[in-house]
């Protein structure tokens, strides 16, 4: 413990009393104050990996799905309404995994644990507040360190290789809305791989796809177990991810038991927290406040730059 400026400084990992709405001074530091015009991204290996690959699985199933199950249908309508259906879930999945991996997760300035920071703080005596010892930052409450992305995130759930970043304040609602359209067009997936069966049973495999009865055989059995894996992980994590919101406590803070020293949310205002605002379409938009205008203006500054 060390005396500064009448209050004390730790380097302790957990339990931190700076509130959420305590922000950063971004004029101490210059590598912080253009932080909202860079772009976010974690260079990490595995999880540009995982990543890829979780693009190319839903590319995968929608070549499945368009060109050996729908297109060669003769039923016109039942093409195109499940063509459309499947490819709007599959835009929707894509663009929610998009906004979770390059929008950030509620990352702490690095390098703000300085006597003028903590100056302008104007703590009361006595009063203690944290500092993390592996980004040298002023943790605020309900904050953890990330290994992988190597900073502190405000009230982090969890580091989730598949989006390739952390799950927090600022981008959980677009984690939420990835699981829950994936799971979607998993389950869509398989509806249509059982009639699709059904169908090429009933007619003797002729006629029932463009391709050979043994190749749609085998694209169809690897579509069905993509889709059941993937419908069982996602379902799974998008109850959790709603539980945890209504409970209004991350993952990271159920694992580890973390009594709660805030005053916890209702269910409901929980939700609209995470969301925004009151119930309506947009809560289910991945593309709700992404401005266009904005990322036009980040290239006329020089281009993107990485954050992490």
């Amino acid at each position: 413990t060390m005396q500064s400026s009448g209050h004390r400084y730790r380097d302790v990992e957990h339990h931190p009393l700076l509130a959420d709405n305590d922000s950063y001074d971004s004029s101490s530091s210059s590598s912080e104050a253009d932080m909202a015009d860079r772009v976010w991204f974690i260079r990490d290996g595995c999880g540009m990996v995982c990543a890829i690959m979780t693009w190319l699985l839903v590319v995968y199933a929608d070549f499945v799905v368009t060109f050996v199950m729908l297109l060669p249908s003769k039923d016109f309508w039942y093409s195109v309404i499940n063509g459309v259906l499947f490819n709007c879930l599959a835009v929707l999945a894509l663009s929610s995994h998009l906004r979770t991996m390059l929008t950030d997760p509620g990352a702490v300035p690095k390098g703000n644990a300085t006597k003028e920071y903590m100056d302008n703080l104007q703590l009361k005596p006595g009063e203690v507040i944290y500092k993390c010892p592996k980004c040298c930052s002023i943790k605020p409450e309900r904050a953890h360190h990330c290994s992988i992305c190597k900073r502190c995130i405000r009230k982090m759930d969890h580091h989730c290789p598949w989006v390739n970043n952390c799950v927090g304040e600022k981008n959980q609602r677009f984690f939420v809305l990835f699981t829950m359209y994936i799971a979607l067009i998993s389950a869509h997936a398989l509806v249509l791989c059982g009639f699709q069966f059904f169908s090429c049973v009933r007619g003797q495999w002729t006629e029932c796809s463009d391709f050979s009865p043994p190749v749609t055989v085998i694209l169809m059995i690897f579509l069905c177990l993509e889709g059941f894996l993937f419908l069982t992980f996602t379902a799974v994590m998008f109850g959790t991810q709603i539980h945890s919101i209504c409970n209004d406590e991350t993952e990271i803070e159920r694992l580890k038991s973390e009594k709660p020293t805030w005053e916890r949310r209702l269910r409901w205002e929980g939700m609209k927290s995470v969301f925004g605002g009151q119930p309506s379409l947009l809560w289910i938009n991945p593309f709700a406040g992404f401005r266009i205008r904005r990322l036009l203006l980040r290239g006329k500054k020089g281009g993107p730059e990485f954050s992490v």
